[in-house]
Parts: C-alpha cells; sequence; structure tokens
C-alpha cells in the first residue's frame, strides 16, 4: 500500500486575525499615525523635494504640486486596504515617510507592508527601522501568520532593507506585472510566526539606545543580529 500523500501541517489552535485598525503606533524613536491628508499632506510634501528618485519605483508620483499631492492622499486614505501611515522621526520632530498595511488576508492570516516611500531625511535613521519594526510588531500581535516584503527586482535598497529587517528571500516573479509602462519583475521576502519571537529580542537589542553611542551610530548592526534568523537570504546582495 502506498504511503498517503504529505499534507501541510494542520493549523488547529489558530484564530484568523482581527484587520488592523490604524491605531498609533508609537517607540522610542518613531511615532506612526493613521495617513490624513489635510494633516499630513503638507508635512510630508516638502519632504519629497530634494529629489524625484524616491518614486522611481511606486506606481506613482512625483507630485510636482501640494495640490496634487493633497488629492492623491486624499484619494488613497479612508480605506480598508491599503492602510497608510505617516512616519515621524522623533528625534527631530519632522514627518518624514508614509508606508501602509495592504492584502491583508485575515482568512489564512496573511498581510503585508508596502507603499514605503521614506524621505532622504528620513532614510537611514533609527526612526526609519524603528518605524518598520513598529509595523511588523503590531500585525504578530494582531495574530498574523506572515508578514510579506515585495519589491521591484532591481530595487536593490528595498532588498536590502527587507534582509537587514529579517525577512527571508523567497524568490523573483517574472513579469510579475507593468509599472509606469515598465516590466516590473517582483521580488518577494517574508517573516513568519514562528520566526518572530526571536526576531523581535534582536530590533530589542539593536533599538535599545545603549547600542548607539553619543552620534547616534550603532554598535551592533542589525543585519548581524537578524542573520541567524532568516531562513534564507538573497543571493544577489552577495
Amino acid at each position: 500500500m502506498q504511503d498517503p500523500r504529505p499534507l501541510g501541517a494542520g493549523v488547529t489552535d489558530w484564530t484568523p486575525p482581527a484587520v488592523p485598525t490604524g491605531d498609533v503606533l508609537e517607540g522610542e524613536y518613531a511615532r506612526l499615525e493613521p495617513l490624513q491628508a489635510d494633516i499630513h499632506a503638507a508635512l510630508l510634501f516638502p519632504t519629497y523635494q530634494v529629489s524625484d528618485s524616491v518614486w522611481d519605483y511606486l506606481p506613482y508620483g512625483p507630485f510636482h504640486s501640494a495640490a496634487a499631492y493633497h488629492r492623491w492622499m486624499k484619494n488613497i486614505t479612508g480605506r480598508a486596504d491599503p492602510i497608510f501611515y505617516a512616519i515621524q522621526d522623533k528625534d527631530t520632530g519632522a514627518w518624514g515617510g508614509v508606508a501602509s498595511f495592504l492584502r491583508i488576508n485575515h482568512g489564512s492570516g496573511s498581510i503585508e507592508v508596502g507603499h514605503i516611500n521614506l524621505s532622504p531625511q528620513l532614510q537611514g535613521t533609527r526612526a526609519a527601522t524603528e518605524a518598520m519594526v513598529l509595523m511588523m510588531r503590531h500585525a504578530f500581535s494582531l495574530g498574523y501568520r506572515r508578514y510579506e516584503w515585495k519589491c521591484d527586482a532591481l530595487n536593490r535598497p528595498s532588498r536590502r532593507a527587507a534582509q537587514r529587517l529579517g525577512m527571508s528571500f523567497e524568490g523573483v516573479h517574472r513579469q510579475h506585472t507593468v509599472v509606469k509602462q515598465r516590466n516590473r519583475d517582483t521580488a518577494w521576502f517574508s517573516v513568519i510566526d514562528s520566526e518572530w519571537p526571536a526576531l523581535s529580542e534582536a530590533f530589542d537589542v539593536w533599538l535599545n539606545p545603549t547600542n548607539f553611542d553619543q552620534d547616534g551610530r550603532q554598535k551592533e548592526s542589525l543585519s548581524d543580529l537578524t542573520r541567524l534568523v532568516r531562513a534564507t537570504d538573497d543571493p544577489d546582495l552577495g
């Protein structure tokens, strides 16, 4: 008699999570508020005027007037999916980016972070990293089983950021979509709930104020702390 075909592990002690409701997420260095056009558009628009390159891999932008940016923001807020947040750097008080939860599938427990657009002033800061940690932590606290990150395969900074955050590389979907009349191959990354406890500890170590010198330079890198948690690395990053 043949052995039965293999089947996936049973999921019997899990309850589908709630959909995020747009709670304020606040940490040591970053504060995330539900995006509101009438509040955040005027605060964020000037930060993106330094360089149009921040829009290269997004399906919208650049916006060359505050009114156009406000209209875009008004159109994408107030939806159940995606749920956008504005990101504030608490060290400077400046608002410098947005990110969202999207493709929220509470029935299977998967959720994606995307529409990430960090101004040049916010990029590379502790606040930028903590903003991503706060969103990941919120998703897993709600009971999601899978947290996804997808980006244009040509967007190496985004791929490095995903790996630095402990996300495992899952491959590239060829000709996945068309963005701004250009082909996009999409790189996929994820974290699953069984990896989250160890990853959360790594984040706590990195974000601890004792991990930074008086000039804000890290003593221990986040990539080193998350390396043992990642199931797979992105081979194109070396």
